[in-house]
């Protein structure tokens, strides 16, 4: 199967996951709502240029972060805390479904989910016109 895909089933199955824990656990869906886009307020960490923005994107559009606000709300018995850490996870697995993958510092549009997947951070790889046979010398 095409990792690609396989990411993309991935991220679905996440947030799938995420949603359904979210309201087993009693998670009102007004909550859900309101802080499902909430990870995208570090867009604006963009404004400060591109190797700023893509670090403070990734730091919220991996699952890392929400994992350990979950366990960290599961340890100390705050039922809110994980309403937070799913409503976030599920934020995260929607954008891998839908093909959003963390940020190169190159640019928003290079992600490591690209068309091309080439690592712009690699001086030695060929660039993307390149590889499409679209640019070149």
């Amino acid at each position: 199967m095409n990792p690609t895909r396989l990411l993309r089933l991935e991220g679905a199955g996440i947030a799938a996951a995420a949603a359904a824990a979210y309201f087993a656990i009693g998670g009102p869906a007004w909550l859900f709502v309101l802080l499902a886009l909430a990870p995208d307020v570090s867009m604006l960490a963009y404004l400060a240029g591109p190797r700023i923005g893509s670090a403070v994107y990734n730091a919220f559009h991996t699952s890392l972060a929400p994992l350990a606000l979950g366990a960290s709300g599961l340890w100390l018995g705050a039922t809110p805390v994980v309403w937070i850490a799913l409503v976030w996870g599920a934020h995260v697995g929607v954008d891998r479904a839908v093909g959003y993958g963390l940020k190169y510092p190159t640019g928003f549009g290079h992600t490591h989910l690209s068309p091309e997947r080439i690592d712009p951070t690699d001086d030695t790889a060929p660039t993307a016109s390149d590889a499409t046979g679209t640019g070149g010398d």
